[in-house]
């Protein structure tokens, strides 16, 4: 890939993207990971004015810190980028207390994970509509169209996504391109959502690279490669995560009334 290029082609219709939608900057979740780092990153190569807002719910410390020294490094060499922290953790806390109970402990837990990532967006949406900014996507080609492993209306809720024809190694290319501080490039991918420090593999079963390659593979119908027991095994993942969460990648299903009905 070349990187260099890649990265002004992205700052460069970041800006045109903005200016002709007639917005004054961007905003950006910071989590800690390698998505929003590189995502704030080429926002703020734009000079547009940048918002880096943290959100922790119960965040673990690790993922705290690493987002802060990022965001850090970006106020230390772009003048446009300013920074905001939104304490979630007692507004979520109550969210919980007003829920009725339920019997399923997996299923609420997972719908509460969802709820973290809705409440941030939610978040950003505030400051955007406050500035009149944009809200920037941090997902990966893998997350948003292969697996689908982001959260609908949550990390999925934003207005243009800038990596999202980047695969995550990729997007580690465009991270070591533009300096990110090395905490950031050697920390486990994780979504953030469960308070602990569990892994984006820890959850899918699969690592990105692996599901890059199940993401091409899948595209070649025909090819008759003979297949090792782990590739078979991450193939099943990949194929069994595109189908339940395709409802995520399409657009929202629309009944259509025939004409002969209406009139």
């Amino acid at each position: 890939m070349k990187t260099k290029q890649v990265i002004r082609h992205i700052v460069h219709w970041l800006r045109d993207y903005a200016e002709k939608s007639r917005t004054n900057g961007f905003v950006v979740g910071i989590s800690g990971g390698i998505d929003s780092a590189v995502t704030s990153a080429l926002s703020a190569k734009t000079d547009q004015p940048t918002l880096c807002v943290e959100m922790p719910i119960h965040q673990h410390q690790d993922q705290v810190s690493r987002a802060r020294r990022h965001i850090e490094s970006l106020e230390l060499t772009h003048p446009n980028v300013r920074s905001v922290e939104v304490q979630l953790s007692r507004f979520f806390d109550e969210f919980v207390r007003c829920l009725p109970p339920v019997e399923n402990e997996e299923q609420r837990a997972m719908a509460l994970a969802n709820t973290r990532a809705r409440l941030r967006m939610t978040t950003l949406y505030y400051f955007a509509s406050l500035h009149r900014y944009l809200v920037m996507g941090t997902g990966n080609k893998v997350e948003d169209f292969g697996v689908g492993f982001f959260t609908k209306y949550g990390d999925g809720g934003v207005d243009l996504s800038p990596i999202a024809d980047l695969t995550k190694t990729e997007v580690y290319e465009l991270g070591d391109e533009l300096g990110l501080i090395n905490e950031i490039i050697k920390a486990p991918p994780t979504d953030g959502l469960w308070g602990d420090n569990r892994t984006d593999e820890d959850q899918i079963g699969a690592s990105y690279p692996e599901l890059e390659w199940a993401m091409g593979y899948s595209g070649k119908p025909n090819d008759k490669t003979t297949l090792t027991e782990r590739q078979k095994q991450v193939l099943e993942i990949y194929k069994k995560l595109h189908a339940v969460n395709k409802h995520k990648m399409e657009p929202i299903p629309v009944c259509k009334i025939p004409d002969e009905l209406k009139n």
